[in-house]
């Protein structure tokens, strides 16, 4: 009976059967590049009721980009679809970059046909054997009737803490090919990846909160998959309750919103050297945290250390740790507020926690300290312009629901600094991977995914150059966002070091004063340069009420370097 039910199903192609899958996820859009072997994929878009939403790029690194910043924005899995060959090693460099910041991405890609496979087919190449290391499943499907189940796997593996990218290869066959619609498979899925929360470890938590309470100068650290994990209010609500200074990185910037007493991310510096205990969650101890060593300044011991992570694959094994926890980052910050509560708690009640008294009242003057010293060059009248007039032009103009991306290097560094998130959501950058020419696919992403909030593009000059021919395909998809390029005409993140190093630089310059701005306008959107202080401030006004694609070309001094702790090496 059951044969009997699945041969009366209408048949469908490969491409019905995948989208249909996407879909049951979330999936509302498909960013690709126009490539022959995946045509079924986008019939199935097509012809789905209702369509899915084509969204054609300029490079395949920006659909992979776009859809890595789908996922990380709106929290549901990103979807890009690479045709054969070089369609997908041209994505390699963005897929790493979802792999290394544990976004939840589904790459579903054209393959040559299994028979006439080792004969030379056009774009003929093994494509899991280069993506297995950078995603967390690589493989091909070679049947049609499976590729509704293939693909439904893709998504549950992509949204599994840790969550990441995941690639998956469909012979020209099995997806041009015929099956039984129920192969979809749409009614079996669950429409979600993610696995239900661990049961908490009470030791642990137990162990983790003594050293809290145990501690005279603690920090805590919230990096991305704090936001990703949808474990924001919590972590919000327990460093209210604990009264703990707070650190940002990542996505977590904006889950204590710019201006919050507990905020003291400009007084980082002095916070991680003076630190008795430093409590990372959702981040890894990378070279961004300076590999996991707080503490241990003008004769002081070093900082003891808590990893806090979604998975027990992402808790630090480089660094000693005093203590360690891998789960659902929403169900441990809703537990440690009251472990540490008892923690403290002796014959005379709660005690006081340390912290309270001095640690944290001299971060809050550090941090008043920073800004106000910061003050005059946020407002400079130098010309050459210094690039720090350029945010302190942009602050007041962003609202608080606006999403901020950064692609670029040292103009993207003085942004992590001085733009300061109002909620969570709303920063993107390339992560630790560091890879130039997000921007675009970050910025067609964002636009789609908030579409009535402001979106703006940080781009170095040197970014520019990655993918600013995708402006055409926001003019294209008329999807307005507003481009604001700190062009010095140098590779400035490498041009001091080398000068530094070996007292000249070569391979560092860039064209002066680059006309990036009449790139956009040729492209159909619209843009102009700016070379004074004072023309910034109305130029970023027009930009945002111009309702097309718009960059303000910067000029800045290049003589301007960003005063780095480390360079990552």
């Amino acid at each position: 009976m059951a044969e009997d039910r699945q041969e009366s199903r209408p048949a469908a192609h490969g491409g019905v059967l995948a989208v249909a899958a996407a879909r049951a996820h979330g999936v509302s859009t498909m960013f690709t590049l126009s490539g022959g072997h995946v045509f079924p994929l986008y019939d199935g878009a097509v012809t789905a009721d209702p369509p899915m939403r084509l969204l054609d790029v300029r490079h395949e690194q920006t659909a992979v980009f776009a859809a890595e910043a789908t996922a990380r924005l709106t929290r549901t899995p990103g979807l890009a679809v690479l045709t054969a060959g070089p369609g997908v090693t041209n994505g390699v460099s963005a897929v790493t970059t979802a792999y290394f910041n544990g976004s939840p991405v589904v790459v579903l890609a054209g393959r040559a046909p299994d028979y006439r496979w080792g004969s030379g087919s056009l774009q003929e190449f093994d494509h899991p054997a280069l993506l297995a290391p950078i995603t967390k499943r690589a493989w091909t499907e070679h049947e049609t009737a499976k590729v509704g189940s293939a693909v439904d796997d893709a998504f549950r593996l992509a949204s599994t803490a840790h969550r990441g990218p995941v690639f998956l290869d469909i012979a020209l066959e099995a997806l041009f090919g015929q099956a039984p619609s129920g192969a979809i498979g749409a009614g079996e899925t669950s429409g979600s990846g993610a696995a239900a929360p661990a049961d908490l470890d009470p030791g642990e938590i137990s162990r983790i909160a003594q050293l809290i309470a145990g501690a005279a100068r603690p920090v805590l650290v919230l990096g991305s998959d704090v936001w990703a994990g949808g474990a924001e209010h919590a972590a919000l609500q327990a460093a209210e309750e604990l009264w703990l200074p707070v650190i940002t990185n990542g996505q977590g910037r904006g889950i204590l919103p710019a201006g919050h007493e507990l905020l003291v991310t400009r007084a980082r510096a002095a916070a991680f050297r003076e630190a008795d205990l430093v409590i990372v969650a959702g981040t890894p101890l990378d070279f961004r945290l300076g590999y996991g060593e707080f503490g241990g300044k003008d004769g002081s011991p070093a900082a003891r250390v808590v990893h806090i992570a979604d998975a027990p694959g992402q808790v630090a094994g480089h660094c000693p740790l005093a203590a360690g926890y891998a789960g659902d980052l929403a169900a441990f910050f809703a537990a440690l507020p009251g472990a540490v509560t008892a923690a403290a708690t002796g014959p005379a009640g709660p005690a006081r926690l340390a912290w309270e008294e001095a640690w944290l009242p001299r971060l809050q003057a550090a941090v008043k300290d920073a800004m106000t010293a910061d003050s005059a060059l946020l407002t400079s009248a130098a010309d050459p312009i210094h690039p720090m007039r350029i945010y302190g032009e942009l602050a007041p103009l962003l609202d608080d629901d606006a999403v901020v991306i950064g692609d670029g290097g040292d103009f993207v560094s003085y942004a992590g600094k001085y733009v300061e998130p109002k909620r969570p959501g709303g920063w993107l950058d390339p992560g630790p991977y560091g890879c130039l020419g997000t921007g675009l696919g970050y910025a067609i992403a964002a636009r789609l995914a908030r579409p009535s909030g402001q979106v703006v593009l940080l781009l170095g000059d040197g970014a520019a150059g990655f993918s600013l021919m995708d402006v055409d395909t926001l003019v294209r998809h008329k999807l307005p966002v507003v481009m604001i390029c700190g062009n010095n005409g140098i590779w400035g993140l490498e041009k001091h070091p080398m000068q530094a190093i070996y007292g000249y630089d070569v391979v560092a310059d860039l064209q002066p004063g680059c006309r990036y701005d009449q790139v956009v306008t040729a492209l159909g959107g619209a843009g102009e340069l700016v070379t004074k202080p004072g023309d910034i401030g109305p130029a970023l006004r027009r930009a945002f009420d111009s309702g097309v694609p718009y960059l303000v070309n910067v000029i800045t001094d290049p003589a301007i370097a960003y005063p780095r702790s480390t360079t990552g090496i």
